[in-house]
């Protein structure tokens, strides 16, 4: 009995051993993405694969610090692991592509993955890389859109964007730059990659007085939801974000895709790869869910009546 006891463990490692090994990389936290995770495991479950039992997938939380990219993609290259997935992370996708030109990639990115230079075509990717393109910059018009229509007398924003994640951040700026003058809006643009980067902007916010806030899509952004939270509504500056989970933290609205559903995609993908297909030849996906979310308590808070017409539109109402 006793043998049994102590073999099993070894047994146990070693089938762990043999399993293929996904290392996932985001630039959020663990804490903040358990949905996320969640949507993943998922889809891996789709087409069989259960960590510990026949894959084993490598956590890596870069928590905004995109400096440790260039290593991190280096170790998985050395080590050869069977995929690596990058899910919402347009910088950790580049990495990854700047690593290896062999080991499967499967990406989440927020732009065209062909102008990105990532993939040759949408149905014919051509490479080592396949995945999803969610979206998030072709909707900063419609977010800007509802924002106006929950604060109708904005005429100053700020653009809060990071610019360690450099494409996103250009792609923010030159979308804003385009549509806001249109709705008569006035925009500024500030910088922040840090938690204390943060806090700085907040203290220009402070002095300068804008009627609104602009927050650019960014994993290291939605792993600080609850400074965000507590920042605007010590300040009472209405904000809009990418992802629904500052606004359950208490941020006012957001519009985006449904990243539990691109991380499940991704799982998919990331499956039907360990299962012998190539990336090359899976077509690129794209994202057709896309959520509304107001936090009316923080609307009231914020002394803001929010339009019927904006609330039917609504995907969800945090009361």
């Amino acid at each position: 009995m006793s043998a049994a006891a102590v073999a099993w463990p070894v047994k146990a490692r070693a089938q762990q051993a043999a399993n293929p090994v996904v290392g996932f990389v985001n630039g959020s936290t663990a804490e903040t993405s358990q949905h996320l995770l969640a949507g993943f495991r998922k889809g891996l479950a789709e087409t069989g694969y259960v960590e510990a039992q026949n894959v084993t997938v490598e956590y890596h939380w870069l928590d905004g610090h995109y400096d440790q990219l260039e290593g991190l993609m280096a170790d998985l290259v050395h080590r050869r692991v069977a995929v690596i997935a990058t899910p919402a992370s347009n910088v950790a996708t580049f990495a990854a592509k700047a690593a290896t030109t062999t080991i499967p990639i499967v990406f989440g990115v927020a732009e065209d993955p062909v102008r990105l230079g990532l993939v040759a075509s949408i149905a014919r990717p051509g490479g080592n890389a396949t995945g999803i393109n969610f979206f998030f910059s072709e909707v900063i018009g419609k977010r800007l859109s509802l924002l106006r229509e929950l604060v109708p007398k904005a005429a100053r924003i700020a653009v809060l964007v990071n610019p360690s994640n450099a494409s996103t951040a250009e792609t923010t700026i030159r979308d804003i730059e385009k549509i806001a003058p249109g709705m008569g809006l006035q925009y500024q643009v500030l910088n922040a990659s840090t938690n204390g980067e943060i806090d700085g902007a907040f203290a220009v916010f402070q002095r300068e007085r804008p009627d609104a806030l602009f927050v650019a899509p960014d994993g290291f952004f939605s792993s600080r939801a609850v400074q965000f939270a507590t920042l605007t509504a010590r300040d009472r500056i209405p904000a809009s974000y990418a992802n629904r989970y500052i606004v359950v933290a208490g941020g006012l609205m957001s519009y985006g895709p449904d990243l539990a559903d691109v991380f499940r995609q991704a799982g998919v993908y990331t499956g039907r790869i360990l299962k012998g297909e190539k990336p090359a030849d899976l077509p690129v996906l794209q994202s057709t869910k896309f959520d509304f979310v107001i936090n009316l308590q923080t609307a009231r808070a914020l002394g803001i009546e929010v339009p019927p017409g904006v609330l039917s539109v609504a995907d969800e109402v945090i009361e």
